[in-house]
């Protein structure tokens, strides 16, 4: 592993401990936040679908089963997933791009982490003046733009 890699790794590692980014559900009501006409209209949808079902004499025996599966899908709107960020998912476009996006894409490195690598004296200066044109050219890094810097170090 070179050390951009390890630095890169590093501070992947330190942002889904500080984000608490470890692939568990965890209660949340940021739905009804962000969606609350949403919100509001799937219970008036669950009040009238009920209300025909208990006047209708053949789906009344069924009304549990209603109220079962509207527990249980709704159940999923109050829990949100922090998707872990992971170096080996830099570039790579599967099934995982779909959960996590392409958030080495979006999201910027912090500036220590560009402060470590110049600093750092087992990155060759070559790598330290293409970061320095990266830099100047773009303004802010992504996670991929130090991906690429790191991939560029171990081709020969």
């Amino acid at each position: 592993m070179t050390e951009i890699q390890r630095l890169l790794t590093e501070t992947i590692d330190d942002l889904n401990t500080r984000e608490k980014r470890d692939n568990r559900p965890r209660f949340s009501i940021s739905f009804i936040r962000k969606h609350p006409g949403l919100f509001v209209g799937m219970y008036i949808a669950w009040f009238a679908t009920l209300a025909v079902m208990l006047q209708s004499e053949t789906l009344v025996d069924s009304v549990w089963l209603l109220v079962v599966l509207f527990v249980l899908l709704n159940g999923f709107f109050f829990f949100d997933v922090a998707p872990r960020y992971r170096y080996e998912d830099i570039d790579v476009l599967d099934f995982r791009v779909c959960y996590n996006g392409e958030w080495y894409n979006t999201r910027f490195v912090p500036s220590t982490l560009i402060t470590a690598i110049l600093h750092s004296p087992h990155v060759d200066n070559d790598d330290k003046a293409q970061l320095q044109k990266m830099i100047s050219r773009k303004g802010e890094l992504s996670f991929y733009d130090i991906f690429t810097l790191a991939r560029v170090q171990t081709t020969p």
